[in-house]
This record gives C-alpha cells, structure tokens and sequence, in this order.
C-alpha cells in the first residue's frame, strides 16, 4: 500500500513483526486479559483490587472510561479508577499515580493497565504512521513495600504541550467534533511528524533518565535493566549509549511488537521477566516519550 520494505522498516525503527487486535476487540479487552493474567500470577481474586488506573489513548469510546469496562469485565466489584491520556508515555504517569496512592496509605492494591489498540487509529496509506504501531497491553499490580523494602524511588514527569501539533490524532474531540468532513480530511487517524517527534525523542528521554540516575547517585552500570517506551529502536540506543548502558541490559522488544503506545513498557517488562533480566532487588530504570509531548521516567528497585 506504501513504498516501503522489510529491510527499510528494519533499518529505521527495528520492527519486524506486529499483532493487530480481531475486529470486535477493543482496547478494554487487552486491558482485561492483561489485568486477569497478573492478578492470577499474585493469587488474588479481582474484588481485592481497590483501584484500576488505565493507561490509554484508544479508550473503547470517549465515555465511560475504559476503567469502568475493565472494571465490570475482570469482576472488581468495589473498585474505582479513572484513565491516564498521555500518550506513550501514559504508563509511566499511571504508575507513579498508583504509587502514591499507595504510598499515601488511602489504598493496598492499585492495579495498573497500559494498552492500545492503535492500528484501530492507523491510516495504512501513510508511510509515516503505518510502519510503526501495534496493538497490545499489560499490567501490573502495586502493593505496599515489605519492612526494609523500597520499591519506588524516585521519578521525573514533563509536558511540554508545545509538540501537540507533531503529534496528534485532530478528530473526534470538541474541536472537531465527528462528521463526513473530520472523516474525509482523514483526521480520525494518527498524524506524526516523524522528524520532529523523532529529534524530540532522542533528546528528552536521554536528559530525563540521566537527570534521574545524577540526583539519585546512580550510574548505568548499577541497574539491573533498563526498560524503554519502544517506539524506535535507535532513540533506545542513544538513551542507553548516553547512560553507558550494557546493551545486554537494556530491553527490546520493538522486533516483535512495534509500538504499542501505552503497552510497550509492561510487555517490556514481561520480556526481561522472560529472558531472566529482571530479579528481585534490582535497581530498574523504565522511561518513555509520548504525543503531548509528554515524558516519564522512574527509577524503582524490583521487590518481587
């Protein structure tokens, strides 16, 4: 449908494979398959979740939150939780929100979804989006630190809504509400500007995880992994050439998923549980750069 090719998709962003949900699937349903696996791996049953925090920019539908859907459809009788838009980014802000109310006491188990059903939003006709999104999802289940233990430790968020216009998906929304105009102009799909978004990438996500490891007395060769956003695979290398980084711990999966905006970091972490790289009592640097522009970046000891 476009002049590309297999070498070419490779050589610039490091994908070789991607999954695209069934028609009937929506994101909620990723979320929930994600949030029953990683609760059945705890051994609790859903109606001890307190909080459900979705990490989405491909909600179901503008309302009710995808939440309240992966809520009713996992059995959380008794939860509350709301969405995080902030692109791909939007993990790492719904991880540090968990966090805090946990920290804070108000709760014990925050349940945490990122996932994205992109290719619901992706015009296979444009070269500059098509290449590069999946869809999938993940999750992961925060609990209060035993006695001695520090899980989360330190992070570092920012929104510079300046980028909006590199980044953006225009139609749909308040602005330009849905009509055959917003679908004839194509404003219903993902629209990037790929050097912009990529020269913003590379900068940020580099100063925002070395800025987080210098203020925590924390050098690349004292984690255990690192686990990007995995957007594009060079952007990944440079953050981590930056750090000094071991590319033996800096996780990929880019090759075998794409981009799946929100879902990237928890597959990601599941892909370093795999391959043996992420162990009780590591030090895990996990960052991510997104449409807003949005960044997030956390440093976290791994306590399980």
């Amino acid at each position: 449908m476009v002049a590309t090719s297999d070498q070419w998709i490779m050589e610039r962003t490091g994908i070789r494979e991607r999954h695209i949900v069934d028609p009937g699937v929506a994101t909620s349903d990723l979320a929930a398959e994600a949030a029953r696996r990683c609760l059945e791996k705890r051994g609790i049953a859903p109606t001890d979740v307190e909080v459900i925090i979705v990490a989405t920019v491909t909600p179901d539908m503008m309302f009710p939150s995808t939440a309240c859907l992966v809520q009713n459809k996992i059995g959380a009788k008794g939860a509350w939780g709301f969405d995080v838009s902030a692109g791909c980014s939007g993990f790492v802000f719904a991880l540090q929100a968990g966090v805090k109310l946990v920290e804070s006491g108000a709760h014990k188990k925050v349940l945490v979804c990122g996932a994205d059903a992109n290719t619901r939003m992706t015009d296979y006709t444009d070269r500059a989006t098509c290449i590069l999104f999946g869809d999938g999802g993940g999750a992961v289940l925060i609990e209060p630190a035993e006695e001695g233990e520090i899980g989360f430790i330190d992070y570092i968020h920012e929104i510079d809504g300046s980028g909006g216009v590199s980044l953006n998906l225009k139609g749909g929304g308040s602005l330009n509400p849905s009509s055959h105009e917003t679908v004839d102009k194509k404003m219903h799909y993902i629209y990037q500007d790929g050097p912009a978004v990529y020269k913003f990438a590379v900068r940020k996500m580099a100063e925002a995880t070395a800025k987080l490891l210098e203020r925590n007395g924390v050098t690349g060769a004292d984690l255990g992994c690192f686990i990007p956003h995995q957007a594009n695979k060079r952007i990944i290398t440079a953050t981590a050439d930056r750090l000094g980084m071991d590319p033996e711990r800096v996780i990929i999966n880019i090759e075998k998923y794409g981009n799946t905006s929100a879902g990237t970091i928890p597959l990601a972490m599941e892909t370093a549980i795999e391959q043996g790289k992420l162990n009780k009592g590591d030090l895990v640097l996990i960052a991510a750069v997104g449409a807003g522009f949005t960044v997030g970046a956390a440093l976290l000891r791994w306590e399980i």
